[in-house]
């Protein structure tokens, strides 16, 4: 199955649900309309999703207004990283 179609699958517009596998993260994705994907924790390590982080940590602090990690960059960007990633 695609990452692409792993990570749609997770979004919480379907389901809100709070469970999270272990090994997992939940974190909030978008420009206006907030998705919630759901990734594994090694992508954490990776400089190209650090910088995300960086991001998110420039425009957010440590208040995320999602209750979560809330990383800001378009959905399709965030797609694209995660793809990569799931390929390495």
């Amino acid at each position: 199955m695609a990452i692409r179609q792993i990570l749609r699958r997770s979004l919480s517009s379907e389901r809100k649900s709070t469970e999270v596998p272990k090994g997992h993260l939940a974190v909030y994705v978008g420009e206006s309309e907030k998705k919630r994907f759901v990734i594994p924790l090694s992508y954490l390590n990776h400089p190209s999703f650090q910088d995300l982080l960086c991001r998110a940590e420039e425009e957010f602090g440590f208040h995320h207004p999602m209750g979560g990690l809330t990383i800001p960059c378009s959905e399709d960007l965030f797609v694209d990283l995660t793809s990569h990633l799931s390929r390495t």
